[in-house]
């Protein structure tokens, strides 16, 4: 790998995408940690590789336009350049019913999920566009619940399904370009946020039920596999998941 490739991860500070972001590092990217807890973003820095890239803690709110803004011009100013944008940042809401999630619930989950995902990619696409060489490439983290539901997870699932229609825009609106988008949907890597699995969560019919996890290295694995093809090549869409879990045929 080129050790002047450079990336960028959001939601970087914990799970998927602080073990994506070291697995970049540590392949020789100089990786740029974005996320909205500095604390977290500087514990991904210090478990850098030390024969790896460079790692830049970059405190942002994905859903503010201004905060997005000022995070790619750093990236642009201080690295030169973009080659891949992992856009990782998720959130959710509680697992209630629709009808009692508030306005506020709802909205905190498509500024990350959705709004940010698309700032991220529009400031990404205006310096691959610019840049030279030419290009870049677009990695979306979909999730499972970008095919399939769980229960009580209207904004969570909706923003996901809505992901999908993003990757194929800026993969179409973007190859001339020579910038690819592709995205990838994870189900149950094991990380902090899925250790409720283990001692159950709902399942479509009611009941609670463990669910299996996988090594979240998978994901790491993965992503490496689709940042490092050529920009004449695309992953548009992969799943990688626990064999077991409840997918297909879910509930």
């Amino acid at each position: 790998m080129n050790e002047s490739k450079i990336a960028l991860v959001t939601g970087a500070g914990s799970g998927i995408g602080r073990v994506v972001s070291l697995a970049l590092q540590g392949a020789g990217y100089s990786v740029t940690l974005a996320g909205r807890r500095a604390e977290q973003l500087e514990q991904t820095a210090a478990a850098a590789h030390p024969n790896g890239g460079k790692m830049l803690a970059v405190p942002t709110d994905i859903g503010k336009p201004e905060a997005v803004k000022a995070l790619f011009a750093r990236v642009k100013g201080e690295l030169g350049r973009l080659d891949l944008l992992f856009n990782n940042a998720g959130a959710g809401t509680p697992p209630i019913p629709m009808e009692d999630l508030t306005y506020e619930q709802w909205s905190a989950t498509v500024a990350v999920n959705l709004t940010g995902a698309f700032l991220c990619a529009q400031e990404a696409i205006r310096i691959m566009k610019a840049q030279n060489p030419r290009g870049g490439r677009i990695i979306n983290n979909g999730s499972i619940s970008a095919h399939t539901p769980r229960p009580h997870s209207a904004p969570y699932t909706a923003t996901k399904h809505a992901i999908t229609g993003l990757t194929k825009s800026i993969s179409l609106d973007c190859r001339q370009f020579d910038i690819c988008c592709g995205q990838i949907d994870i189900g149950n890597a094991a990380t902090e946020m899925t250790q409720r699995m283990a001692s159950g969560v709902l399942q479509a019919n009611g009941v609670l039920a463990p669910e299996p996890r996988m090594d979240v290295n998978n994901v790491a694995d993965a992503v490496l596999y689709m940042a490092g093809l050529p920009l004449a090549t695309n992953v548009l869409f992969m799943t990688v998941m626990a064999n077991t879990m409840p997918f297909v045929g879910r509930g």
